[in-house]
C-alpha cells in the first residue's frame, strides 16, 4: 500500500516548485532563457539542490501559465509567442494598465509620486550607461509598482501573468536606436498626468505607452527578420563565390 503524502511534504514539495517557477522565470527577464530554448529537468535539479519532482511540478505549472510547451518523447521548451498572440497580449496589458491608471490617479500620494520619480531616474541613468538587464529590470518594476498601488491585488495577479508572458518577447522593443528615450518620454507623461490627479489623462497615457511599446516591439521583430534574410542571402552568395572558384 503507497504511502500517504504528510502536510509538510505536499508543502514543501509546492514550495520547491515555486522555487523552479521563480528561476525559470529569472532567467527568462536576464534573457539567459529565451524563446525555443530547451529546459533541462536534470540540470535544473542539480542547479537547485532538490530532487527532480519538484521540477516536473514547475514544468507542469508552467505550462498552464503559458511560458512553457511540454511535448511527449522530445522534452520541454520555453514557448514561441506568435505575432497573433503578442498582439493580444499588448491590448490586454494596455486595457489592465488603464483601469489601473484610473484609480492610482484618484489615491495616489506625494510619497508615493517621489517613489516613482526616483525609479524613473534610476531607469534612465541604467539607459544611459548601457545596462542593458539592468533598464529592463527597472522597467518591469516601475510598471509593475504603478499597477500595485492602484490597490487592487486581483488586476495586479492578472497583470503579473500577461507580463510573464511578455518576458518572452518585450526585449524586441529595446533594441531600436532611441526606444528607450521615447519610452522614458511616454513615462513622464505618465507621472505629469498623475501628479495632476486625472484620472482620464493617467488612462490614455497609460494607454498610449503600452501601444507604442507594440509598434517599436513589431519594428524590432521587422528588423530581426530583414537581418536574418540579409545574412541568408549573403550566406548564399559566399557559397556560390566559393564555388565558382572550384571551377
Amino acid at each position: 500500500m503507497p504511502r500517504s503524502i504528510t502536510s509538510l511534504e505536499l508543502l514543501r514539495s509546492v514550495t520547491l516548485s515555486g522555487l523552479v517557477q521563480d528561476e525559470i522565470l529569472r532567467r527568462i527577464k536576464t534573457g539567459e532563457l529565451e524563446a525555443g530554448m530547451k529546459l533541462n529537468e536534470m540540470d535544473l535539479a542539480a542547479h537547485l539542490k532538490i530532487s527532480r519532482s519538484p521540477v516536473r511540478e514547475a514544468f507542469r505549472a508552467l505550462e498552464e501559465a503559458g511560458l512553457v510547451l511540454l511535448e511527449k518523447n522530445r522534452g520541454v521548451y520555453i514557448r514561441e509567442i506568435s505575432d497573433t498572440e503578442a498582439a493580444e497580449l499588448y491590448e490586454v496589458r494596455a486595457g489592465l494598465d488603464e483601469m489601473a491608471g484610473r484609480q492610482l490617479a484618484l489615491k495616489i500620494t506625494d510619497t508615493q509620486l517621489q517613489e516613482l520619480h526616483a525609479m524613473l531616474d534610476q531607469l534612465e541613468a541604467s539607459s544611459i550607461h548601457g545596462e542593458l538587464n539592468n533598464y529592463f529590470t527597472l522597467n518591469i518594476a516601475f510598471h509593475d509598482r504603478l499597477v500595485e498601488l492602484s490597490g487592487n491585488a486581483t488586476m495586479l495577479g492578472l497583470y503579473r501573468q500577461v507580463v510573464n508572458r511578455m518576458h518572452l518577447l518585450r526585449r524586441r522593443g529595446f533594441s531600436i536606436a532611441g526606444s528607450s528615450q521615447a519610452s522614458h518620454s511616454e513615462h513622464r507623461r505618465i507621472l505629469d498626468a498623475l501628479a495632476r490627479r486625472d484620472p482620464e489623462a493617467v488612462a490614455i497615457a497609460m494607454r498610449q505607452h503600452v501601444q507604442a511599446g507594440f509598434q517599436r516591439a513589431i519594428s524590432a521583430h521587422s528588423a530581426e527578420d530583414a537581418a536574418s534574410a540579409a545574412g541568408v542571402v549573403a550566406a548564399e552568395s559566399t557559397r556560390i563565390t566559393l564555388a565558382d572558384s572550384w571551377r
